[in-house]
């Protein structure tokens, strides 16, 4: 909080005698790769219940969904030494100007760059059909951003598929929705 506000702030935490009705423990280690299917966040399959490829047309990595510094360093790691793959658009957006520029400093936009991929400024663009990256009629697009309704990213025939910004940048090396295992990660 110190590092985006100056104004003074309380931190809410539960009480120490707290009860909950129920305790959820998560093992990480066992979550698997999801990507939401178009047209609603909520229509998600996990990786193993993709049974057929689905190429795509474009990958999106970053704006304001997943384009911290942590997202485009994981990015950079998957495409350091690749290519994305002919035919496919793949567009990096960091989230503001601070992470534009951490990630310039870090060498990470040479790393998108080299591996074929366009580095726009942080703005709104194709997440929301506004420019750059406009999906056509039938084009398919893997985006880390946080909406696929029906035009979201351009075209009402068009699809997008959520996922994190590692498939994401796999995907847009292989040209179908991909996890970075797929690449020897």
């Amino acid at each position: 909080m110190k590092e985006h506000s100056k104004r003074p702030y309380k931190i809410f935490e539960a009480d120490e005698d707290a009860v909950y009705d129920e305790e959820y423990t998560i093992d990480l280690s066992e979550l698997k790769p999801t990507i939401a299917f178009p047209h609603l966040p909520e229509n998600t399959k996990t990786m193993d219940e993709i049974t057929e490829d689905v190429v795509i047309d474009q990958s999106v990595i970053g704006s304001c969904t997943n384009g911290r510094i942590e997202d485009l360093r994981c990015a950079a790691e998957i495409l350091k030494g690749r290519k994305v793959k002919k035919g496919v658009r793949c567009i990096v957006i960091p989230a503001t100007q601070k992470i534009y520029l951490q990630a310039m400093e870090e060498g990470l936009l040479k790393i998108f760059i080299e591996a074929g991929a366009v580095v726009s400024t942080p703005t709104c663009g194709p997440c929301l059909g506004g420019y750059m990256g406009i999906l056509a009629e039938g084009e398919r697009c893997i985006s880390t951003t946080n909406r696929n309704f029906v035009g979201r990213m351009g075209h009402v025939k068009s699809e997008v598929y959520l996922a994190s910004p590692a498939v994401a940048a796999a995907s847009a090396v292989t040209g179908k929705i991909s996890t970075p295992d797929e690449l020897g990660l």
